[in-house]
């Protein structure tokens, strides 16, 4: 076992893993001779048990093109590791033919051992796609590879999708007007161009908005606007951009979460082009965001509730394809997301035009854009303050409005919050004054229940409505946070402090009965992690609200160093990871209701040390919480 360890310490990527991490994978490695040159893989036939990594001898890999000539012939000797790219990215089948020539000596290393490194360590994942993605730029390469005809995992078939950059994808040139062009002229330019968004800019040469076939028919025919207007007077805002060196996957969410159709490409601090959202999801037609775009579609609450339930399928294949759990979460809230856009929308319809600009919000874990699949209602709705004699109307209205919202989001499959938190609880639908109100006084008290109810509410996200209504809650508080809050704070600490990571003495991990099952929670062994990040964010007047953006921010001002930030976003997500794969499988293969309990003994040797190197992570930071904090009151 030891010459095992040595070994592997050579071999890509397995370099990039901890010694004790690579004890493990050592003692799970099979030995496997070949006494004479054998025919290992078919080309997409075989599929693949494990990885192989070759010790002694030769493989040779390559194509047969349709009249069996080998094509791309390649030879792989001691150190390489074949198979990774194949079970990542291709079914878990062989990409390509492999012999292997006589007296070669292989480690076999099982592919469920394979994938949960692959989801523990990231530089270990993206070893295997980084090298995919460099043979596929080879054409010839690229035509060999075929195309997945399974439609069981359909949702995943553009793999790409994840670690394709903005700046591959051909942008379309910006065309603009002024901002006092009159609108019939704005429509000639378009028509002019041939195209259907025209860009609008200031005295300044900046682009402050744009004009789409769609602004036309809203704000102008439907309106019956004078066309010699000048055209700022009815174009769409805000601009939304994205810089060059993101994924394509976030320009599609981000387009989703914004509502928008267009997007600028920035890069150097100015905007190089646009892109559609139908360009980009034109060449993803079975990928996750194709399904988004059929919610979005979606008339009926029935409808969105069979959406709903297609979720934890979509889930379990993205995490077995080895796609990082903080992507999946972001799929996961866009949906969500959307099914409650759509119902407001259909709830407005059917009461009427509000009353009062508002805002709907939602708070937790959907807050911070890291649902699960057990997942319920936290929302809140902030309106406009009004005249005396409006005050009742209008808060009639919000609660009936809200009582319909929830009602149907419950059907759906959104549980009512058994806390309450949500906007139908009249203690969560009120003016924006009175929650400024609220904000303040628990501020002050600083008990428990205090405590709590900021812990919730700091997570908030906007969803629907006015977001200025928001801005203006957000700069009132953080007024209020340059004031020294130290009870307040020392009792936001003592949060994160409460759950112990369930490591013994003796270095295993702690458990308790659940039916016949010894079981830890997931949930509450992720909390410190949130907890712990939420007290420096509000500390540090930080206003984001996902657990790893307020990590960035938190690092980028220097309360944590880059390793402790990297440390605190793996243990998180692969927390996360196996939270959600879990919860999809309980769903899909249990039919049972999600839960987050888990067994140690069904983790792998490899989980179970990560597990125990994560714990050990929390405990740190927990460390370091209580010299940040705890002295706070004295």
């Amino acid at each position: 076992m030891r010459d095992q360890l040595e070994f592997l310490k050579t071999v890509k990527p397995f370099d990039l893993l901890p010694e004790e991490v690579l004890q493990g994978v050592a003692e799970l490695l099979q030995e496997v001779t070949y006494t004479k040159e054998s025919i290992l893989y078919l080309q997409d036939v075989s599929k693949m048990r494990g990885v192989d990594i070759i010790v002694e001898g030769e493989y040779e890999a390559f194509f047969y093109d349709s009249e069996q000539n080998k094509r791309l012939i390649a030879h792989y000797n001691s150190g390489y590791c074949y198979g990774g790219s194949s079970i990542l990215l291709n079914r878990k089948k062989s990409i390509r033919t492999v012999i292997a020539k006589k007296g070669t000596v292989v480690y076999t290393l099982h592919r469920k051992e394979f994938i949960a490194l692959c989801q523990a360590y990231e530089g270990f994942f993206h070893y295997f796609t980084a090298d995919y993605g460099r043979k596929m730029l080879d054409e010839e390469y690229a035509h060999f590879v075929r195309p997945t005809s399974a439609a069981a995992e359909n949702y995943i078939a553009a793999d790409q999708l994840y670690s394709r950059r903005i700046e591959t994808v051909e942008p379309r040139e910006i065309v603009a007007c002024s901002v006092d062009t009159p609108i019939h002229e704005a429509a000639k330019i378009m028509v002019w161009h041939k195209i259907s968004c025209l860009f609008v800019k200031n005295e300044q040469d900046t682009i402050i908005g744009y004009v789409t076939d769609l602004t036309l028919r809203n704000n102008v025919v439907a309106q019956q606007v004078d066309v010699n207007r000048p055209v700022q007077e009815v174009m769409d805002q805000p601009i939304i951009f994205i810089n060059n060196q993101a994924y394509v996957y976030e320009a599609i969410l981000l387009m989703f979460q914004t509502h928008a159709r267009y997007i600028l490409i920035e890069k150097n601090d100015a905007y190089t082009g646009f892109i559609s959202r139908n360009k980009l999801l034109g060449s993803l037609a079975q990928s996750p965001f194709m399904f988004i775009q059929s919610v979005k579609l979606s008339r009926s609450v029935q409808e969105l509730r069979q959406k709903w339930q297609k979720v934890p399928s979509i889930v379990y294949q993205l995490l077995n394809r080895g796609v990082k759990s903080e992507i999946v979460n972001q799929v996961i809230t866009t949906v969500s997301d959307t099914i409650a856009v759509r119902v407001i929308e259909g709830v407005i319809q059917e009461m009427g035009p509000p009353p009062a600009r508002f805002v709907f919000m939602v708070l937790g874990s959907e807050g911070r854009q890291e649902q699960t699949l057990k997942t319920d209602q936290d929302n809140a709705i902030i309106y406009e303050d009004k005249a005396n004699e409006q005050r009742e109307i209008v808060r009639e209205y919000f609660l009936n409005f809200a009582a319909l919202v929830s009602e149907r989001l419950d059907h759906i499959g959104f549980s009512f919050c058994e806390g309450g938190f949500m906007a139908k609880n009249p203690k969560w639908t009120h003016s924006l004054s009175h929650w400024k109100r609220n904000y303040q006084t628990w501020l002050e008290e600083s008990d428990p229940e205090a405590v709590l109810k900021v812990a919730t509410f700091f997570d908030c996200r906007y969803l629907y409505g006015e977001m200025a209504i928001m801005d203006e809650l957000k700069a009132f508080l953080h007024e209020e946070l340059k004031t020294p809050h130290h009870r307040f704070l020392h009792r936001m600490a003592e949060n994160a402090l409460q759950y112990e990571p369930p490591l013994t003495f003796f270095n295993n991990i702690r458990t308790f009965s659940k039916g016949s099952q010894q079981v830890f929670n997931l949930k509450k062994t992720m909390s410190p992690i949130v907890d712990l990040v939420r007290a420096y964010a509000l500390k540090n007047r930080i206003f984001k609200t996902n657990t790893g953006e307020r990590l960035e921010a938190l690092t980028a001002q220097g309360v944590f160093t880059q390793k402790e930030q990297m440390e605190l976003l793996q243990a998180y997500y692969y927390l996360m990871g196996m939270r959600l794969k879990k919860q999809a499988f309980q769903i899909i293969d249990d039919k049972t209701e999600p839960d987050n309990y888990i067994d140690p003994k069904s983790l792998t040797k490899i989980e179970q040390v990560t597990l125990k190197e994560i714990f050990k992570v929390i405990s740190d930071f927990q460390t370091k919480i209580k010299v940040g904090f705890m002295n706070l009151l004295y």
